[in-house]
């Protein structure tokens, strides 16, 4: 199952993509604008997610996904890494949010990133 540096891993090998510790935990950024943290016990994630799918994911999964309360009002959601079908999903989840914060030329180079394959 996937932990605390396979998300490393993953983020940073997303285009553009650094990290920068922020609130005493590490932070993932594209061009400047955060998709992704790490917080306190490194057992979970906090992505992007419009708050409409972000309530449905909570409800269909929710040993998997949760709302923390603090983030209640933002487009985040937790993500539990134990609970995850290991790298693909983890891969999903942070290139999903990844697309979020990207800016459109990063969008407009790399097209298929973050989106669902057409297995």
């Amino acid at each position: 199952m996937p932990d605390a540096e396979d998300v490393r891993r993953i983020a940073l090998s997303l285009p553009d993509t650094t990290e920068k510790i922020a609130w005493s935990m590490p932070t993932f950024r594209v061009a400047g604008k955060m998709f992704a943290t790490l917080p306190e016990d490194e057992t979970s994630i906090a992505v992007r997610c419009p708050k409409e799918e972000r309530d449905e994911l909570a409800l269909a999964e929710p040993e998997k996904f949760w709302i923390a309360d603090h983030e209640a009002q933002s487009a985040w959601v937790r993500v539990r890494l134990t609970a995850l079908d290991g790298e693909d999903e983890l891969r999903d989840v942070l290139a999903d949010s990844w697309r979020q914060a990207a800016p459109p030329r990063l969008l407009e180079e790399h097209p298929r990133l973050g989106l669902p394959s057409m297995g």
